[in-house]
């Protein structure tokens, strides 16, 4: 895999480097975000992020993805390291239905149930494409910033190596504590869940 075009970003965290790389499904393509302090030599902080329109620009309180994005990206300021932002809308089934799983939300089922009765998968992602970036990019090690198991899962057949795993954990809301607690509980998130105050 070979990346399409890189570039300077400057964002509210910081500047980034931005690489793009193509994404086989259509033509948006995977993003890649690190500083120029990026050491490949030792092992590096990944955060493999799922776009997520909704929580990413509009700030959607349905979801933490927008708080996570937010938080990679200050930390990857802070510490170093790499966001793979991979184009999988709505845990790979794509916006139009995300909102359609949003509204069946609406009528009581929870995000894992909503996707089921959609005829998807409960996670349709795949993550094969971060693995070739970060294999593109010669990194070897990682520290991954997940509360995903799947995402740690991904690497157990590669040559990437997660030395550790890091968790992001992001106070919940009166809005997504019900998320939040089914990824926890009935898709095995590694969540440390604290009372709303």
């Amino acid at each position: 895999m070979n990346p399409l075009i890189e570039s300077t970003l400057p964002t509210k965290y910081g500047t980034f480097q931005v690489i793009a790389y193509k994404y086989q499904v259509d033509d948006l393509p995977n993003l890649v975000l690190h500083t120029d302090r990026l050491d490949v030599s030792k092992p590096v902080y990944v955060r493999i992020h799922s776009e997520c329109m909704t929580g990413d620009v509009f700030g959607s309180s349905k979801c933490d993805c927008g708080e996570q994005l937010d938080y990679s990206m200050k930390w990857v300021q802070q510490h170093g390291g790499v966001i793979i932002y991979l184009r999988q809308e709505g845990r790979g089934i794509g916006l139009i239905n995300k909102l359609k799983a949003y509204n069946l939300q609406n009528e009581g089922f929870d995000t894992k149930d909503a996707n089921l009765e959609l005829g998807f998968h409960e996670d349709s992602r795949e993550y094969t494409p971060a693995v070739e970036i970060l294999e593109d990019m010669g990194i070897n090690r990682i520290r991954l910033l997940t509360n995903n198991p799947e995402k740690i899962s991904a690497f157990a057949d590669t040559d990437i190596e997660v030395v550790e795993r890091v968790s992001i954990e992001i106070a919940p809301q009166s809005d997504n504590l019900g998320y939040l607690l089914t990824k926890k509980q009935r898709m095995g998130h590694l969540l440390n869940l604290k009372a709303i105050g």
